[in-house]
């Protein structure tokens, strides 16, 4: 069996897709090592092939895997992707003589020489168009959704991250449930060690964000706000996400009390951040997953997070769920989990046990039973 996973417009760092890259290269890599493992002939035998670029040859070319960069394509040309993505696409996967194809950003080709899979991580283009219609171009975000939509009916398969996902494309998409199947994020394990533990002298609050509405920045340094008004011995803010200017708060002394960290190239940088943490804030209104809250719980951090689209479902009973515009409520919670070492303690344990549904070896093996099955 020859499978073709196509890498072609993934570019490390590039656009809003840092998670789909992240994801793409951790299910390439797993994929390669599960069939040294497996006693299936089916799954050992089969061929990986990545259809690549000169950007991402050195996160994909990995051993057990076939790297064949793209050529007359260029990836940060959108004409040449759209292109590829309609077209190109079909002729690479005729070339190779695929068996199968899977389409990590969630768009598929219009032809279909081959059975294939398409991967869904959320129906973001259809929450801005309905509450932010004008933050993303028009034009483009509408060819987004059209796209969207005719992969997911015309694909013989859709993966989709969660169950929350799997209801929105079921709304959108009008696809039959049946062809869609849950597979969860899978999580690396992460390096957690005592250099990495709570600085007792300088403790803080972390929150991870973004510029995108979507990622709900303004309620958290509201939340951060009020939080600071009311406790009587307020802990420092660190922000991963934004920068100093998105800080729009009047009194300079909180305000002096925030430190933004408007992009970390390293990760384990920001896991150190994570991990120094006394607590972990995470209020989006819309995720497909969610990975912040479950890194926070890989990094023995107790965390609050919006109750919100999935993030119920990925936490579980492992963090504080709040409504994420509730403000004067999340600010008593985060008062009250600060001050409290049993709730902390309690939250920690149940992030780690919460942790093991999202580890590799199980969720690569539902990738084989899709690939194999489809």
């Amino acid at each position: 069996m020859r499978i073709i996973i196509d890498c072609f417009k993934l570019i490390k760092g590039s656009g809003k897709s840092i998670g789909i890259y992240n994801l793409t290269v951790n299910l390439v890599r797993n994929l390669a090592l599960s069939q040294q493992k497996t006693g299936l002939e089916q799954i050992r035998d089969a061929e990986l092939i990545v259809a690549g670029n000169q950007y991402n040859r050195e996160d994909f070319e990995q051993e057990g895997v076939s790297f064949i960069q793209v050529m007359n394509y260029d990836p940060t040309n959108k004409l040449h992707c759209i292109i590829w993505e309609l077209f190109g696409v079909s002729s690479f996967v005729k070339k190779q003589r695929a068996d199968r194809v899977i389409f990590p950003r969630g768009f598929c080709a219009l032809t279909h020489p081959v059975k294939d899979t398409v991967i869904i991580h959320d129906m973001i283009p259809f929450y801005y168009h309905e509450h932010y219609p004008k933050f993303f171009n028009t034009l483009e975000n509408a060819y987004i959704m059209n796209r969207l939509k005719a992969s997911a009916l015309k694909s013989n398969q859709v993966i989709t991250i969660s169950e929350a996902s799997k209801k929105e494309i079921i709304k959108y998409c009008k696809k039959d449930p049946s062809r869609i199947s849950v597979i969860y994020n899978g999580c690396n394990p992460l390096k957690y060690d005592t250099a990495m533990k709570k600085d007792k002298e300088h403790p803080y609050i972390c929150a991870i964000t973004s510029r995108l509405p979507h990622k709900n920045a303004k309620n958290i340094l509201m939340v951060y706000e009020k939080y600071y008004i009311k406790s009587a011995d307020p802990l420092p803010l660190k922000v991963i996400g934004i920068s100093d200017d998105m800080v729009q708060i009047s009194n300079e002394k909180i305000k002096n009390k925030i430190t933004c960290y408007k992009y970390i190239k390293s990760d384990d940088e920001m896991h150190r951040i994570i991990a120094g943490a006394s607590a972990f804030l995470f209020l989006s209104n819309m995720e497909g997953f969610g990975f912040p809250p479950v890194e926070a719980m890989q990094l023995h951090v107790p965390v609050i997070c919006s109750n919100r689209s999935s993030l119920p479902e990925i936490t579980g009973d492992a963090a504080i769920l709040v409504d994420p515009d509730k403000i004067e409520e999340i600010a008593c919670k985060l008062d009250m989990l600060l001050v409290d070492q049993d709730l902390q303690k309690k939250l920690v344990c149940k992030g780690l046990e919460n942790i093991k549904r999202f580890y590799w070896d199980e969720i690569i093996s539902k990738y084989w039973n899709n690939i194999i099955d489809v």
